[in-house]
């Protein structure tokens, strides 16, 4: 059953990858400011992650650490857990999760996701029937996930084409280098801007991901 799913994550993420190479050519030619970003981008992966609650489990855990610390945290939750499953993480304590190298608060985050799957407060089998905004809002309902959470597992876990995380830090110091700006454009105006790049924000924010990247590696300079 893993094999199957694996398969088949894998055959979308190539059918998203195919089609954000066209997306990407139609948002430079809409928005200049993007057309910087998609000259100076190399072809970019649609990532895509396993969902439910394991995918929002895991997006919870490697939050503000590195990407080696969260592979090796996740690494440890997984063995410890034997399989990832909200009554697993339930059947243990806060300790017992911790010394999987969870923060309590991450702990406690990862037993309230799984208490709103058991109790019935969210449905990830079905969350696909729900719009953006409505998902959005199923999900933010729970405790430790916030707007910025939910919109990214929209899009990567959920493979949504058409969410945008405004309150991202590295895409508005993405769109502030693009725009020559003096300072970010807070979430708010962020969300207006965007609206632009609809219906295909996600892929917007792969671009604006992917040339961040690559100025911060210094694989691109900008200009003065």
């Amino acid at each position: 059953m893993q094999d199957r799913d694996a398969e088949q994550r894998e055959s979308k993420a190539r059918a998203l990858t195919l089609a954000m190479a066209q997306q990407r050519e139609a948002l430079a030619r809409q928005d200049p400011v993007l057309a910087r970003a998609h000259e100076q981008t190399p072809p970019l992966e649609w990532r895509l992650r396993t969902g439910g609650f394991e995918g929002l489990f895991r997006m919870i855990v490697e939050q503000q650490v590195s990407v080696a610390a969260a592979a090796s945290i996740w690494k440890r939750v997984c063995e410890g857990l034997g399989e990832v499953t909200p009554e697993a993480v339930l059947s243990r304590e806060v300790e017992a999760l911790r010394a999987f190298g969870l923060s309590g608060q991450k702990a406690r985050y990862g037993q309230e996701i799984a208490r709103a799957q058991t109790e019935g407060h969210i449905d990830f089998a079905h969350l696909g029937r729900l719009g953006d905004d409505e998902a959005i809002v199923a999900l933010t309902a729970i405790k430790g996930v916030g707007r910025w959470t939910a919109e990214t597992f929209l899009m990567f876990c959920e493979a949504r084409v058409d969410v945008f995380p405004a309150g991202d830090v590295a895409l508005q110091e993405a769109l502030r280098w693009a725009e020559g700006a003096d300072e970010r454009l807070k979430e708010k105006a962020f969300y207006q801007r965007a609206d632009i790049w609809r219906p295909h924000r996600s892929v917007a924010a792969h671009l604006l991901w992917g040339w961040y990247g690559a100025v911060k590696r210094g694989e691109v300079a900008l200009e003065d």
